[in-house]
Parts: structure tokens; C-alpha cells; sequence
């Protein structure tokens, strides 16, 4: 085909859609049917509306083939265990007795069964559930959900693609389940994955698909030959089939890398890479090997996990230099439009000059649209978007908000001396010790506590102005009083107010800090029904006044206990926004680094000895790739001590991670120099411990005893052994006993319930730490 043919060929289409709807209809379905209220058919029949109005929403956007199976009900990765049949044993009776309470067992477990382990999704913060296998594992094909879901698309007539997880992406992120050898490689049972995959696409090909598409996003990853070489025997393998659609092959979030040439010479008949993550490194890889003849091209040029809007003229030239690399170039996303929320124009609080600038899923839904008519038909096509999109661009970059001199200046000021505390840890925790006076495996909570109705509807009142602030205040102070309470009566030793004021971890901070834009319909899924607003990086930052001091100290004159003063640090304020791209991100680490400070500084004066500064997202904005990681260990490290290293040495600095593989970030944990550290462990069995005990880690840790995304109360004894599991790898002087997460999403009856269990097994364990 010829440049010519190629481009006037073009057609949009995207990897995947937000799952939720407009005002989260599926998360209070499936919540309505946890609690009884929802019936199953109900909740499949609001499923169908919302599939059937995405489906909608792309077509008439002038989406040409829309994607399905991209829909789930909590998980696309534990979709594919159930696909394939990857039930763990625990799970199996469930799944028989009802496929959906079985599903749902897998993803958040029963009081009797615990749950699948959860973590995070590459880079980004969405996470999943993690795929349990061993030798013994057998693998069995289930297309109903992938089949039913393109049929339905078929049933008006659209041109539709199913997506499915590819086999060597959904080995790679597998683990042993428990009771295999720590040693075994899920990659061998590749073979036998294979034939049910093959089962799966003749399936949907018998259904109509003439397109599958395969996600293997964990090829951008360093793969080693070996595993570089199960790529291309799978390939080899699916692409031999006789009984099949045609399969593109997806890679997105970086450079294909090592794994390009392997897919490029694959009897595969279309490759779907992102040029937004790595436009130069893929672009130049893909000339290297000569591009794709006779391949179809699915070039993400939009990118699908950020917010501002696309540069058109920028991205045509990337689409007109790909023309002659491939027979067909398509346009599309970078990856799943899960990522971003549904649509910016639901946002009618932002500044209309400044929502110029973004682009949410049905914005990007359009960009990609005209960039496709562009491609197919020429600039002309499209010279009124393209203008239009030239004077969004203008806006941002002469906008006054993007630049503040007085921060900058202060920001560039900094030196090394700004990042180290003042003495070593050994000198500090010995001066921590007298002055908090804590037991051996001291207890306490991450910080938040249940976020109940009434708390969201206080919330809500005061937005619309049903109740004053001083109403509202009296509110939190009440709850906060009924935290602290419980807290002393539980025995907890190291107590938190609860954070009852806070709407979600970041966006708190985010709307008390200049240059930060909060949405209200922004919601974008972090894991099952858990949705969050990410604020927006747009401008430059700094802290106009004390932000946490007045509920800490609150709290604290009702103990004569420590309270922890809670902050989200540095990293995370990134990771959980949508960030600006119009500057190096070590600069926006720094500016919102330096306004913590500030806040550090605050509830220290205020009297606080206890101050915890949450980075959960260290690990998950870790590059994909090794090459970018140091300096970004570098950056992420010293923008979290430049936040805490002004304390006095008796003030304690914890910090927080979860749900993320920590092992390859152990030194980088060790760099952040916090005294304590909570980690979560109760899903992976404590496997932190061990890693930070073979890093020789020095300072205090509190690996978590308690799942608190499951809705089960771990028994004391239960929690007693996760103890002592974690005493093998950290000795009592260091071990603190904590939950794995905050314990917003739970409710009462249970938090009440597993915290005194928790209390319970740190008596415990100090009696026979005591008795030997």
C-alpha cells in the first residue's frame, strides 16, 4: 500500500473506555449488591446500560471500531483468571455455588477466605489483582464474558474489536500461589495457556470478530531473552492458527524496546504502540527494523493518562512520519481511556479559559477522531479544530498561573543541606525513645478512619450551604473526639485523628495549595469501587496557610498520648494528580516538597512529636524500564527528605507505602532516612519484611497485620502470626504493629472489631517475647 492509500485508509479508535459512568453508576450497583440491596439482574442490567452507552458515546464521536471486554466488574486481570480458569482452590467452591459472589470472593474475600493479592498496575495507580499459579495449575477456557460483551456490540451494528489480556503479560504478572515454591516461574506454563487462548479466539471469531486485540503492556518492560523468546513463541504460536480473528498486538506506557522486532516478524496482522510515553525511542526502533509491511499500525498518539489537551499539529507530524512505516495506520490513545476521567465539560467550577486546556476521555475520544480525519483527509479537514487547538495551547503557556516567580526563586535556593536531617538515625531514634516513652511493638493506625454517610453528607451541606462552618466544624470535632476515644479505650499506643475532615489524600492538600485545579466529576478508578478525583497539576505551587495543624492539635489536647500529624508527601501529590507537562517534574516535586516543609514545621511548633509523611506511590511511579530509575530515585528521594529533614532529632518521621512490589526500591525506602516505616503485608505474607530484612534495613518498620481491603476481621491470633512471621525478619526493638492501608473505605463494626484484634496479638506476642 502507499504512503497516499495508507493515510486516506485511516480510521479512530480507542484501547478501552471508563467503566464507571457519568455519576458512578456501576460502583453503587455493585456496592448496592454487597449489601443486599441491588439484585444480581439489576446489577448486570445497569452493567449492559453502561457498556451500551460508552459503545454509544465512541460511535457517534466517530469512533470506526469500537473496543469490548474492556468493561469489568472490578478487575480486567481477574477477568482473565476467570477466562481462563485460573480459580485458586480456596475460591473454586464459591465460583461453583455462584459465578459472581465466587468473582467477587476472588477480589476482596469472605470472613472464612482471604482475597488475591492486589497491586499495582505498571506505573500507574490503578490495581489489580494478581493472578495465583503453580505446577499444578489447570487451565480451562471460559470465553462467556468476552463473547457476550462483542455480541452485544454486533447487535446494532458497530464495528467492534474485542481486548483481551494477552498470555505472556498475564504470566508475568502472575505469581506462586501459596504453598508453591517461592522459585516458580509462572512463564512455564505457557504452553498450556496457550491452547485455551486459541480456544478464547476461535470463540470470538466464530462470534463475528474479524479483529482481537492483545495486550502485552509488560513488554516495555527489560525482558530477558527468555522471556523475549516465550514472546515470540506465542506469537509464532496464536499467529499459526487457522481458526482466529486478526490479532493486533498492544504495547503501551513506553518504548516496545528488545520486544519490537520479536512482534514485528510475529505472523500477527497489526501492532499497537505508544508515541506520547517514548514518540522518539519507538519511532526510531520502528525504522530500525525496516517498519511493518503489510502490517496494520495502531499509533497512540493521545495520551490516555493525562488531561491536557493534544497537541494536533505535533501529533499529525508523528502520524504523517509512520505513514510510510506500515500498510495502515490507525489513530488512537496511548492506552485504555480508564486512566482519565469521563468528560471535562461536566466540569462547571473550573475557569472556562483554564478548561481550554483539558481533554478527558470524550475530549480525547474527539481528538483522536480529528487527528484520524486529518490523516485520511488532509489539514484542511480539520483547519478550524486545528486553529482552535493552536489558541488552547497559547492560553496555558501565556497563563499567569504557570509561573510564579517568588517560588521559583525559592526553589531553586535550595541546597543539600535543605534534604538531611540534622543527626544520624541511630543519635535520633535514641532521642525519640525517651521522649515518647512507646512499648516494645508499639501499635498504632495509618490515619484515616471510617469515612461514614454522615461525614460525606456534612461535606456535601456545607458545599451547598444547608449548614455554616461552625456547624461543620463541630461535626468533625465530635468525630474526631469519638476516634480518639475509641483509640485510648482499644489500647492503641501511637493514636491518629482519623482525618474526618478529608475528602481523599491528596485532593485535601491539592485544594489548599496554589496551582491546583480540583474537579468534581473527575472520578477515575483506582481498584474495584474505589474511584478518586486526581486534582490537576496546573500551575506552580506553594502554601498560602497551615492546612492540617488545627485538627491535629485538636486531637492532641484530648490524649496525653502521641497523635500522628498525617500528610501526604511529595511523590504521591504527583503520582495522584494529573501532572503539568510543561516542566520538568524534579521542579514540581520540589515546589510541592518545600510547601510540606512548611506544614512539617507547623504541627511540629504545634507540639507534634509524631508526624507521618504517606508516600504509597514511590514504588508505583518507578520507570518501566531500569535506564530511567536511578534518577528518579534520585529526584523522588530527596523531594521527601527536603519535606521532613527539618525536625528536631526527637521528632518522629514516619512514612507510609502500599499495595506495590517493593524489593526493587528497598535502597531507595532506605535513602528516604524516616524513622519508621508501614508497609503493607498482609496479602503477600509479610514477603516486605523479609526483602527489607536482606537489605539490611536499619530503622523501624511496621509491615501490616491487617488487609483492610478485604471486608474480613482477621482474628488476634490470625494477626499474631503475621507478627511473628515478621519478628524472623526485624527484631521487636524496631517491629511496629499496624494495618496495611487507612481504613477510610471500612466500616465501623469492622474497624472496631480488627483493631482490637490487632491490639490483642501485640499483647500477645510481647508476652512471649517477654516469657523466652
Amino acid at each position: 500500500m502507499t504512503t497516499k492509500s495508507a493515510a486516506a485508509a485511516a480510521r479512530a479508535t480507542v484501547y478501552g473506555y471508563p467503566r464507571q459512568g457519568p455519576n458512578r453508576e456501576l460502583k453503587k450497583a455493585i456496592e448496592g449488591y454487597w449489601k443486599g440491596r441491588v439484585t444480581a439482574d439489576a446489577l448486570r442490567a445497569t452493567a449492559a446500560d453502561l457498556r451500551r452507552t460508552s459503545r454509544q458515546q465512541l460511535t457517534d464521536a466517530g469512533v470506526h471500531e469500537v473496543p469490548t471486554g474492556d468493561f469489568s466488574y472490578y478487575d480486567h486481570v481477574l477477568d482473565t483468571s476467570v477466562m481462563v480458569g485460573a480459580v485458586p482452590a480456596r475460591h473454586r467452591d464459591a465460583v461453583a455455588a455462584d459465578a459472581l459472589d465466587g468473582y467477587f470472593a476472588m477480589a476482596r474475600g469472605t470472613q472464612d477466605v482471604a482475597p488475591l493479592e492486589m497491586t499495582k498496575w505498571f506505573d500507574t495507580n490503578y490495581h489489580y489483582l494478581v493472578p495465583e499459579l503453580g505446577s499444578d495449575t489447570v487451565f480451562a477456557a471460559d470465553s462467556t464474558k468476552q463473547v457476550d460483551e462483542f455480541t452485544e456490540a454486533l447487535a446494532p451494528g458497530l464495528s467492534a474489536r474485542p481486548v483481551l489480556l494477552g498470555p505472556v503479560t498475564y504470566l508475568l504478572l502472575a505469581k506462586p500461589a501459596p504453598g508453591v515454591a517461592a522459585d516458580f516461574d509462572p512463564l512455564t506454563l505457557l504452553d498450556r495457556l496457550l491452547p485455551v487462548y486459541a480456544e478464547v479466539l476461535a470463540d470470538l471469531r466464530a462470534a463475528g470478530a474479524a479483529w482481537v486485540q492483545l495486550d502485552e503492556p509488560a513488554l516495555v518492560q527489560d525482558r530477558s531473552p527468555a522471556e523475549l523468546n516465550a514472546a515470540a513463541r506465542a506469537y509464532r504460536g496464536l499467529g499459526a492458527l487457522t481458526d482466529r480473528p486478526k490479532l493486533l498486538v498492544a504495547s503501551y506506557f513506553d518504548r516496545l524496546g528488545d520486544a519490537l522486532p520479536v512482534l514485528a516478524k510475529a505472523p500477527v496482522e497489526g501492532l499497537a504502540l505508544d508515541f506520547t510515553e517514548a514518540a522518539a525511542a519507538n519511532l526510531d526502533d520502528l525504522a530500525a527494523v525496516g517498519g511493518l509491511p503489510g502490517k496494520r499500525l495502531v499509533a497512540g498518539v493521545v495520551n490516555g493518562r493525562n488531561i491536557w489537551v493534544n497537541d494536533l499539529s505535533r501529533s499529525l507530524a508523528t502520524l504523517g512520519t509512520l505513514l510510510g512505516l506500515a500498510d495502515r495506520v490507525d489513530v488512537s490513545a496511548s492506552c485504555s481511556l480508564l486512566h482519565v476521567p469521563l468528560d471535562a465539560a461536566a466540569e462547571h467550577d473550573i475557569d472556562p479559559q483554564i478548561l481550554r486546556w483539558l481533554a478527558f476521555a470524550r475530549q480525547k475520544t474527539a481528538e483522536t477522531v480529528t487527528l484520524a480525519k486529518g490523516l485520511a483527509q488532509g489539514t484542511n479537514a480539520i483547519a478550524g479544530e486545528l486553529a482552535a487547538n493552536r489558541a488552547d495551547l497559547a492560553s496555558r503557556a501565556a497563563s499567569p498561573i504557570t509561573h510564579d516567580p517568588a517560588v521559583r526563586s525559592r526553589a531553586a535556593a535550595v541546597t543539600g543541606a535543605d534534604a538531611r536531617r540534622s543527626q544520624p538515625y541511630a543519635e535520633r531514634t535514641a532521642a525519640q525513645r525517651t521522649h515518647l516513652g512507646l512499648p516494645l511493638l508499639p501499635t498504632t493506625t495509618i490515619g484515616s478512619f471510617p469515612q461514614t454517610a454522615e461525614l460525606r453528607t456534612a461535606r456535601a451541606d456545607l458545599r451547598a450551604g444547608r449548614i455554616d462552618t461552625v456547624g461543620y466544624e463541630q461535626r468533625i470535632e465530635a468525630e474526631i473526639r469519638e476516634v480518639i476515644s475509641f483509640q485510648e479505650k482499644t489500647g492503641l499506643d501511637v493514636l491518629v485523628h482519623g482525618e474526618p475532615e478529608r475528602n481523599d489524600m491528596v485532593q485535601y492538600f491539592a485544594e489548599q495549595l496554589t496551582g491546583y485545579l480540583a474537579t468534581q466529576h473527575g472520578w477515575v478508578q483506582s481498584y474495584g469501587t474505589r474511584y478518586v478525583r486526581p486534582p490537576i497539576l496546573a500551575g506552580d505551587i506553594s502554601r498560602t496557610a497551615p492546612m492540617t495543624v488545627r485538627w491535629t492539635a485538636y486531637a492532641q489536647s484530648l490524649t496525653g498520648l502521641p497523635v500522628k500529624g498525617m500528610l501526604t508527601g511529595p511523590v504521591t501529590m504527583l503520582a495522584w494528580s494529573f501532572v503539568r507537562d510543561d516542566q520538568p517534574l524534579g521542579d514540581t516535586a520540589r515546589q510541592v516538597a518545600l510547601a510540606l516543609r512548611d506544614e512539617v514545621g507547623d504541627l511540629e511548633a504545634a507540639g507534634t512529636s509524631v508526624i507521618q509523611v504517606d508516600e504509597p506511590a514511590l514504588r508505583e511511579t518507578l520507570p518501566l524500564r531500569a535506564a530511567g530509575r536511578a534518577a528518579y530515585l534520585d529526584r523522588a528521594t530527596e523531594a521527601f527528605r527536603l519535606t521532613t529533614s527539618g525536625v528536631r532529632p526527637d521528632t518522629q518521621i514516619h512514612t507510609h507505602m502500599c499495595y506495590a512490589e517493593f524489593g526493587d526500591i528497598v535502597q531507595a525506602i532506605d535513602d528516604l532516612d524516616a524513622d519508621v516505616i508501614s508497609l503493607e503485608a498482609a496479602r503477600s505474607h509479610m514477603q516486605v519484611a523479609r526483602e527489607l530484612a536482606a537489605h539490611g534495613y536499619p530503622r523501624e518498620a511496621g509491615p501490616g497485620v491487617y488487609d483492610i481491603h478485604s471486608p474480613r476481621v482477621p482474628g488476634a491470633e490470625e494477626a499474631a502470626a503475621l507478627l511473628r512471621t515478621g519478628l524472623e525478619a526485624i527484631p521487636a526493638e524496631r517491629l511496629w504493629v499496624n494495618p496495611d492501608c487507612g481504613l477510610k473505605t471500612r466500616g465501623w463494626p469492622e474497624t472496631r472489631a480488627s483493631l482490637e484484634n490487632l491490639v490483642a496479638a501485640a499483647r500477645t506476642v510481647r508476652l512471649e517475647i517477654a516469657g523466652s
